[in-house]
């Protein structure tokens, strides 16, 4: 008889991706932003203030990357710590800078200071070949004047 001892082969998580570096891969576009909360922070690992935006309404952020890539996660976090407010979001993808943008989701959620100050959402997708990102926010849709916020956005 032959024997083989193997160690657990334990493939890569959900909770493991490779996120990519979007900071290196892309550029960001955005409608608005506060001083001292850049967009760019928000694709940047660690604790920090997020993206504000500068001025009220609908807001709309696009990664558009440099050459056409693979997309297998999405991951996106949000954070209203001083208002009560219903968030809409949309987020999609385009095939080539410029092109039609294919919805991955459309979602509210209800931001209470007292309680739901956090909203975070990880999609998976199969896309390829991805030319551009866009995410779509009406920060309060009771509310023109309100201003979006996003802590976290991250692709791999």
């Amino acid at each position: 008889m032959r024997k083989r001892i193997v160690g657990s082969v334990v493939p890569a998580s959900e909770s493991d991706p490779v996120w990519l570096d979007l900071q290196e891969l892309a550029t960001v576009e955005v409608v608005s932003e506060a001083p001292g909360f850049p967009i760019e922070s928000v694709f940047i690992p660690g604790p920090n203030g997020g993206w504000r935006a500068g001025s009220g309404g609908k807001q709309r952020v696009r990664v558009i990357f440099d050459k056409p890539t693979r997309i297998r996660i999405i991951e996106l976090q949000f954070a209203e710590l001083e208002s009560a407010r219903t968030q809409e979001f949309q987020l999609g993808w385009s095939a080539s800078e410029g092109g039609p943008i294919h919805e991955i989701v459309r979602q509210q959620w209800t931001f209470s200071p007292e309680g739901s100050t956090q909203e975070v959402e990880r999609y998976e997708v199969n896309l390829e070949p991805v030319s551009t990102v866009e995410l779509s926010i009406t920060p309060d849709i009771s509310d023109p004047n309100a201003k979006g916020t996003l802590l976290k956005w991250r692709m791999g």
